[in-house]
């Protein structure tokens, strides 16, 4: 089956080598993303602000994809601090409604250019 590589310039650019999203028939591999703004580059003030960037990061590429959050059956959730968990999970209810994806939420060391948090995700769409 052919990949396709999904891009969009409404989430930040790959800083790596890597792509935003891969879409292999009805499934889409979304790269993680942290709470930089795609416009400017910089990080979100904040970690309210970057779980907010996380997500419409994640919709952007998910709609560049042909899909939506909705379409999400699995999300990884990295935070450099367990105690923020909460906080991810009331920006993500405004984000996916039910029935939710399978989810793993994971502690780390550290992120990308000091990034508090980092989700990726795997979309199936459905023609």
């Amino acid at each position: 089956m052919p990949k396709t590589i999904v891009s969009t310039p409404f989430a930040p650019a790959a800083i790596g080598t890597y792509s935003q999203a891969v879409k292999v028939g009805d499934t889409v591999y979304l790269s993680g993303q942290i709470g930089l703004d795609p416009q400017t580059m910089t990080m979100a003030e904040g970690i309210d602000a970057q779980i907010e960037r996380v997500f419409e990061n994640l919709k952007a590429v998910a709609e560049a994809a042909g899909g939506s959050l909705a379409d999400l059956v699995k999300l990884n959730v990295f935070l450099t601090d367990l105690a923020h968990f909460a906080k991810v999970n009331e920006t993500m209810a405004r984000y996916v409604a039910q029935p939710f994806p399978a989810r793993a939420a994971v502690g780390v060391l550290s992120l990308p250019r000091g990034a508090l948090v980092e989700a990726d995700g795997v979309l199936v769409i459905e023609a």
